[in-house]
């Protein structure tokens, strides 16, 4: 099921976007091999298999890609696939011999994704790093954190997944668009730094207009307007307020009882002190559960800060069917939705080498070499 539906996908086992670009296209139907090593070593967090949410929805072949018959398996699936993901270093699948030249030769329609921190040339491509880092150099993480304060890790949703997984996920696409005329394929270079920079291309604009100054928190998304911001309520827990627009603003006073002039002067940065001060106290007043009754559902651009554990269990995300529940494990549904095509119901992540001789087989390997393979420990 799914738009993807008879796409074919290799993926070289690896940790952060490429396992999360792969469950993108998984999700919406591709078919999504993982080449695993043998035994897990240390590529993910310890915790069993059925957690690991990004590994969902794929099957599982485990080859010991440093023997050669271990590389002639992979390239051996090369030959029947649309699109290859690797997320090592640069260098490192050419000195396996698996690099796009030995791939577009078997395969020359190989879409050969790559998705690498610092990308693939530069002086820092050869460095180790991590989201952090990553959004770091891209400017990024300059603007996020609290007024007077130092800059805030966004999680690792800005690198590894906003600027890794969804960019490689979008270069793939496109190439694949593009194969239609030319009926080639081609390298897609996705590199987390630039998709961080990528995805914050309206603050730079912003900033060259004068907009947007270098101090956090003192600005109009950063949390530095008091109509753009979190606020505690009676009962400990908090509220999100957006109303950016004056209109909704109107909105958001008249229910918290703020005075007209603070309507009338909106983004008059002299007041946002007594602004903020006023909606603190007003939101203070009540109960978060007490403002959801009160605004949710109304233009005041309002929504209570849930936890992972509330989301799910959210009236709107159970009418949209935004999460499912796998194993056990509650964890978001496929995305986006889809009229004609709709995404099934995702499987859960499988076991190292679960697809060994189904996969193999289906490369043309005979039984009997495929326990060949297994006896000389070149697969699991």
């Amino acid at each position: 099921m799914g738009p993807l539906n008879g796409l074919r996908v290799i993926e070289l086992a690896g940790i952060g976007p490429g396992p999360m670009c792969g469950m993108l296209l998984a999700d919406l139907g591709a078919d999504v091999v993982r080449v695993d090593r043998l035994e897990p070593s240390g590529l993910g967090l310890p915790m069993a298999r059925r957690f690991d949410v990004n590994a969902r929805g794929r099957r599982s072949v485990a080859l010991n890609l440093k023997c050669d018959a271990g590389r002639q398996a992979l390239l051996r699936l090369v030959d029947g696939a649309d699109v290859l993901v690797e997320g090592l270093r640069p260098g490192v699948t050419e000195g396996l011999g698996l690099g796009p030249v030995e791939c577009h030769a078997r395969n020359p329609r190989l879409v050969y994704g790559r998705m690498t921190g610092f990308g693939q040339s530069g002086p820092l491509a050869a460095a180790a790093g991590h989201d952090l880092n990553y959004i770091a150099l891209s400017g990024a993480l300059h603007a996020l954190g609290p007024a007077g304060g130092k800059p805030v890790p966004p999680l690792n949703l800005v690198g590894d997944y906003g600027g890794g997984a969804l960019y490689l996920a979008f270069g793939i696409m496109a190439a694949l668009f593009e194969r239609q005329r030319s009926g080639r394929g081609q390298v897609v270079d996705a590199a987390m730094v630039d998709g961080a920079a990528s995805l914050a291309s309206i603050f730079y604009g912003l900033h060259a207009a004068g907009l947007w100054g270098e101090e956090r928190g003192a600005n109009l998304l950063d949390g530095g307007a008091p109509f753009y911001d979190s606020y505690e309520t009676a009962d400990g827990r908090f509220v999100s307020l957006a109303p950016l627009e004056p209109k909704f603003f109107a909105q958001l006073a008249a229910a918290l009882g703020l005075e007209e002039r603070f309507v009338r002067r909106q983004y008059e940065r002299e007041l946002w002190p007594q602004m903020r001060e006023a909606i603190a106290a007003a939101v203070c007043q009540h109960s978060r559960d007490e403002w959801c009754r009160r605004l949710e559902g109304s233009d005041a651009c309002f929504a209570p800060v849930l936890s992972f554990e509330e989301a799910p269990r959210h009236a709107h995300a159970l009418a949209r069917q935004a999460f499912v529940t796998l194993e056990g494990v509650v964890q978001p549904a496929p995305a986006p939705h889809f009229d004609r095509t709709p995404a099934g119901t995702p499987q859960p992540a499988p076991e190292i080498g679960q697809h060994t001789a189904e996969v193999l087989a289906e490369a043309g390997y005979t039984a009997a070499e495929i326990a060949a393979l297994q006896a000389a420990g070149v697969a699991r």
